[in-house]
């Protein structure tokens, strides 16, 4: 039996051939030959088999003629012209760019398409007088890039770029650079008859020149300095706010009674320095979603079943929004399907998996009259349920009701700066007001001036570069080893975590690999060739999985082949036949010898109307993680927490030769109120996990990092993103954590080194204004040199791994 040229399925006895190539229909036919016209044949070159049957996505996309969801997913509108933006996770590389900018040549329909890379999304203009968009998804779906169309693009916003960070960084490095060259004149105390005529003109322009830098680009630091004195507490940006006013007080005084040329050049050198603080730490990853919840994964449509006017008892199909569905709304769930509510099933074989909200990987049968929950993803037939929740009350949606997901993790308050900008303010006061007081005995023409100076000189600039830049780098870093952290006050949290808790299935496992094991009696090699030969012909992921395994196994071509969905399969060759699937389907019941396999994944066979055993799917944990583990417990107690049955407690005791705290069958709501539990005893906890049924704990720790294997697709709410094959430099980034905040503490030591200095000149009433532009800038671009060097010298340990 040959497999289809184009999508890779079985060619079955309606099979073409065509071009000496066969095909299992003809759409795959069809496709092959728009492709080979316009010459886009290397299409073929990018992957084997690389498309789609037109039988598989045939009915998929019937929501699409809804106009109600035309008008939510449809950016444009306008005179036959439609624009539309779609998630295409299977974009993985530049010959994928070339195939979906070139759907021109396949469609003349399509005007334009642009694919954005780092978001692996497309934006297609299209005309509607000729073209519909599901049949532009279709195309997109038959050439192998399927859209992800969730609940979240029924309700997408635009999203909105704040720039005001790079407009106040623009106006503040503009000032500086003409301040600085306004300023020239006056450090060298050039006696220049020109330059004397216009000095005061020169003045006067430092000084309009300085206006914006206070008015506009400083403002933030006043805003935040305003509100932390209101809240009673001292902040760095009060010390930093405090010495930009008295600094630009200070210099208009001195330009306007011309006893002076004021230090608007370290004023704005200080504010654009800060500012570029603030910007080298502003590192964003938009091609991610730190913050998805159970829209970004429900279906955006559902066929709701309309009683029809003239026929008792008959429905009539009908595509309508999620949102739409009320209580007694009567709908149906095809294989395949994510129930997107709460519902009471009517008709039909429920097989559902749940794995994706309380992750147990075994699937739950329901019968007719029992209860089905959202979340759950039918693995049978077509079954129908009456609706008994709207989507926003359904039990998997009220999860975002908890608090954890409403609550801001409060990191600045417990940052490094933050601990020690209270002390470093009161003690900046009290030197001043002590030195002020000094020259107001000693020498009250002084006492200002020194008092002024002080408050000028001991401005903590640097201490306020420190983190920024420090923080920044190391999240470039591990940016760049693929660990991507919302943003950079998460590192310093990371840094602290004492407890680091697990979940299972998907973090410790991996889904890519499955363990496979025969358990039973031994097969004939006539047994194998048919069990093999029928599973090739099964779609089901698991025959799929165990097929990639006996493929080497001789083919025979079956006489009889069928498929009871949600149950197993049957097939014949040479007067032999096999029933593969559950045990209940294979004739287990009445075997004679019964196997028992407790709570693991099976596929059972038969041969003959004889048992003979089954393969046992295990799961499969990543390889370094033993090594994980055995670094990480130096750094943290370590804890497992897994909504699965205990099956595996015993291989993952096997597997890691440290003590390791596990809890099995723990529910989404459990898995949260542990990491509460945990925090009100003062811990400081890492959730690392990979599901929706994680999200809760996720958004209650202190740190939540989502493992995937495709950052792209899947990732809960959570802190950072942590692409699954770099799991096993989890200890090298929390290590990295803990470097930076030393390298902070030091760059800290830097600083205060520069202020003594600085405060020596000001005490003493020595501080001239370019001793302030030449000593304020230095100890800026010094601690940025020192962080950078010494983290990306710390990066290093990632490097060579």
């Amino acid at each position: 039996m040959e497999n289809c040229y184009h999508c890779g399925d079985p060619c079955l006895s309606d099979s073409i051939k065509h071009q000496d190539k066969m095909f299992c229909c003809n759409g795959c036919k069809t496709v092959y030959d728009i492709l080979h016209e316009n010459d886009l044949e290397y299409y073929y070159n990018l992957d084997q088999n690389p498309g789609i049957s037109p039988k598989a996505v045939q009915g998929k996309f019937d929501f699409l003629t809804n106009e109600t969801i035309l008008d939510k997913l449809l950016e444009f509108n306008e005179q036959n012209t439609q624009i539309v933006s779609f998630t295409i996770p299977a974009i993985h590389c530049s010959s994928c760019i070339w195939v979906l900018e070139n759907l021109n040549k396949l469609n003349a329909a399509i005007k334009s398409t642009q694919v954005n890379f780092p978001e692996k999304s497309i934006r297609i203009t299209y005309d509607a007088s000729v073209l519909s968009l599901k049949q532009v998804v279709e195309l997109l779906c038959m050439l192998g890039y399927e859209p992800a169309i969730s609940l979240e693009d029924f309700n997408k916003k635009e999203k909105k770029t704040d720039r005001s960070l790079i407009y106040k960084l623009g106006v503040a490095g503009f000032a500086f650079g003409n301040i600085m060259f306004l300023s020239f004149p006056e450090y060298f105390e050039v006696e220049e008859f020109w330059l004397d005529q216009y000095k005061h003109l020169f003045r006067g322009l430092m000084l309009a020149f300085s206006i914006p830098v206070v008015v506009y680009s400083a403002q933030d630091y006043f805003r935040s300095a305003y509100k932390s004195i209101r809240s009673k507490l001292l902040n760095i940006d009060v010390p930093i706010a405090l010495g930009i006013l008295v600094l630009f007080v200070r210099s208009c005084a001195e330009v306007i009674t011309q006893t002076g040329t004021g230090f608007f050049d370290s004023l704005a050198g200080l504010v654009f320095f800060l500012l570029l603080g603030k910007f080298f730490q502003q590192k964003t990853y938009a091609f991610l979603s730190f913050e998805r919840d159970y829209k970004s994964y429900f279906p955006i449509a559902v066929t709701r079943l309309e009683p029809a006017k003239h026929f008792k008892n008959r429905y009539l199909e009908q595509q309508v929004p999620v949102y739409e569905l009320q209580p007694d709304d009567r709908i149906l769930i095809r294989n395949g399907e994510l129930l997107p509510v709460d519902g009471i099933l009517l008709k039909g074989e429920g097989l559902l998996d749940y794995s994706f909200v309380t992750g147990e990987a075994e699937p739950v049968a329901k019968n007719a009259g029992d209860t089905l929950f959202a979340g759950g993803r039918q693995q049978g037939g077509i079954i129908e349920l009456r609706v008994t929740k709207a989507v926003e009350q359904s039990y998997l949606t009220q999860l975002w009701s908890n608090e954890a997901f409403k609550k801001e993790k409060q990191t600045h308050l417990n940052s490094l700066t933050a601990q020690i900008s209270k002390h470093f303010t009161w003690g900046v006061l009290s030197i001043a007001t002590l030195a002020g007081l000094f020259w107001l005995v000693y020498n009250p023409a002084m006492a200002l001036n020194v008092f002024t100076a002080i408050l000028i000189v001991a401005c903590p600039c640097a201490l306020a570069l420190s983190a920024p830049f420090t923080l920044g780098n190391l999240l470039r870093i591990t940016g760049k080893h693929k660990l991507y952290l919302k943003d950079a006050a998460i590192l310093e949290q990371l840094a602290d975590v004492d407890h680091i808790v697990f979940d299972k299935t998907g973090t410790l496992t991996t889904a890519s690999e499955t363990a496979i094991r025969y358990e039973g009696l031994a097969l004939t090699e006539d047994e194998e060739s048919l069990v093999t030969s029928t599973l090739r012909a099964s779609n089901h992921p698991l025959s799929r999985s165990l097929y990639a395994i006996l493929q080497n196994h001789d083919i025979q071509t079956l006489d009889e082949f069928e498929e009871e969905v949600g149950h197993g399969i049957y097939g014949t060759a040479n007067q032999n036949s096999v029933k593969i699937g559950s045990y209940e389907f294979v004739g287990g019941k009445n075997a004679g010898w019964v196997f028992k396999n407790g709570k693991r994944t099976a596929v059972h066979i038969s041969t003959n109307a004889a048992y003979k055993g089954c393969y046992v799917f295990y799961n499969r944990f990543r390889k370094s993680l033993k090594e994980v583990f055995t670094a990480l417990q130096q750094q943290a107690k370590l804890i497992i927490l897994s909504g699965d049955n205990d099956a595996e407690r015993q291989n993952l005791n096997a597997l890691l030769t440290q003590e390791v705290e596990m809890h099995f069958e723990q529910k989404p709501d459990d898995k949260l109120n542990f990491i509460k539990n945990l925090q009100q005893q003062g811990k400081k906890v890492l959730m690392i996990g990979d599901g929706l049924n994680d999200s809760g704990a996720l958004a209650q720790s202190d740190v939540g990092i989502a493992i995937s294997e495709n950052i792209n697709v899947f990732s809960p709410a959570c802190d950072g993103i942590l692409d699954a094959s770099r799991f096993k430099d989890l200890p090298e980034f929390i290590q990295l954590a803990k470097q930076g905040k030393r390298i902070i503490k030091w760059s800290f030591v830097c600083s205060l080194l520069y202020n003594l200095a600085g405060l020596v000149l000001a005490i003493t009433g020595n501080l001239k204004p370019v001793y302030a532009a030449i000593l304020m800038p230095l100890s800026s671009i010094s601690i940025v040199v020192f962080t950078t060097l010494a983290t990306y010298y710390y990066g290093r340990s990632l490097q060579r791994r």
